[in-house]
């Protein structure tokens, strides 16, 4: 993993950015109502789960964007990472707890399928938040048991935390359709509405032209 140093006098977001840090730390939330239809039928012709599918999904567009690559590095400086990775919860329903872990990005999505699987069987025993996970990452969470209206999930840090957290429940069938509510909270300092519009449009897209 990668990343380079912002130069916050030569970018063009600069002053936008100090604003949202310094003086109004907002962060925006959003859910849209998608049709997963494509991606089911997609996954149960090549024998694959919906779930890191979906993963996926979010992921490539997410990477697609420079405006969700943000990040601190150790020394409190702004960066921007190459590539971020899906920290994401898989859920136990034999005990009711769940693990936290990370899979590493790919632009394909059988490798990344083939790579949340193994993820998955390493700590399949394993309970909580996986140790040593990588700090260029993004938060995925999933509520498959509502269809949900909206979804907001607040980060109590101080305010500074800027990847993606990314999360969608429950889809039902209507007509050939299958709407699934998505939502992403994203801060204000790195995005604005047009990019988190754009968002859920590309979701939608690339959901529709899987072959």
């Amino acid at each position: 993993m990668n990343c380079k140093k912002v130069d916050l006098e030569a970018w063009k977001r600069g002053p936008l950015f100090r604003f949202y840090i310094d003086k109004m730390r907002v962060v925006m939330s959003l859910t849209v109502e998608i049709d997963v239809a494509p991606l089911i039928k997609y996954v149960k012709k090549n024998g694959l789960k919906f779930y890191p599918a979906m993963i996926w999904v979010v992921s490539k567009v997410i990477n697609s964007h420079d405006e969700f690559k943000y990040g601190w590095d150790g020394e409190g400086n702004l960066i921007k990472w190459d590539y971020i990775s899906p920290s994401y919860a898989h859920f136990y329903r034999e005990d009711e707890t769940f693990i936290k872990s990370v899979t590493e990005y790919s632009e394909e999505l059988s490798d990344f399928h083939a790579r949340f699987l193994s993820d998955r069987a390493r700590h399949e025993n394993d309970r909580g938040i996986v140790g040593n996970q990588p700090p260029n990452f993004f938060d995925v969470t999933c509520l498959p048991w509502v269809k949900y209206n909206h979804f907001d999930l607040h980060v109590f840090d101080e305010g500074k935390f800027l990847a993606p957290v990314v999360s969608w429940g429950k889809y039902e069938f209507s007509g050939d359709k299958a709407l699934m509510p998505l939502t992403m909270n994203i801060h204000h300092a790195v995005a604005d509405g047009f990019h988190l519009s754009r968002f859920f449009n590309e979701v939608q897209e690339l959901i529709r032209i899987l072959k």
